[in-house]
């Protein structure tokens, strides 16, 4: 995924467009859902995002293959969406679209996105914990979690919302016990 300036320039104004129509029509959450399936979906298969994103490919061909895996229960505003995103060869942006969209409805729903990093899978009671932190420290009406397994911590929690970060992992305890131990000599 294009993380740039340039690629926000082009994939706001396009979530904000699609953003606007799901408004209207009482669909944010129903669309929220879809974009994380057709996230989940480009994160998944290589091929899909080589596919959507080669300009050798005509659009007729996009089309009919991105309407098969939408299928016919897909939201017919994302459908006409994602169509014109093909007619404007944006198509390649999709990614990019929908997490813009996320952002946009996590903002409009008072939602904050926290990412979590553990050892270990979380339980439902530390889950829960966390999430009552990220609401006690954002203010926030509700929380989404994204979780991440990474060994490398050793022990304890890593949470990050927006541009804070809580180092509670282990690592982070020695990491701050050396540096003040260094500063002792």
């Amino acid at each position: 995924m294009q993380s740039t300036l340039y690629g926000s320039e082009i994939s706001q104004p396009y979530a904000l467009a699609l953003m606007s129509v799901a408004i209207e029509h009482k669909q944010t959450d129903a669309l929220g859902q879809q974009a994380r399936e057709i996230l989940n979906l480009l994160e998944n298969s290589q091929e899909l995002k080589d596919f959507i994103q080669n300009p050798t490919i005509a659009e007729t061909n996009k089309k009919k293959v991105l309407q098969k895996i939408l299928g016919k229960d897909a939201n017919v505003y994302l459908t006409n969406f994602v169509m014109l995103l093909v007619d404007k060869r944006r198509i390649g942006m999709l990614a990019e679209i929908c997490q813009e969209y996320l952002t946009q409805l996590r903002k409009l729903n008072n939602i904050v996105l926290a990412e979590v990093s553990s050892v270990k899978e979380l339980t439902q009671e530390q889950l829960q914990s966390v999430t009552e932190k990220v609401k006690q420290i954002s203010g926030a009406k509700s929380v989404e979690l994204k979780t991440i397994i990474d060994p490398a911590l050793l022990g304890g929690v890593v949470i990050k919302v927006g541009s804070q970060v809580i180092d509670a992992s282990l690592k982070g305890q020695l990491r701050r016990l050396g540096f003040s131990l260094g500063s002792l000599g």
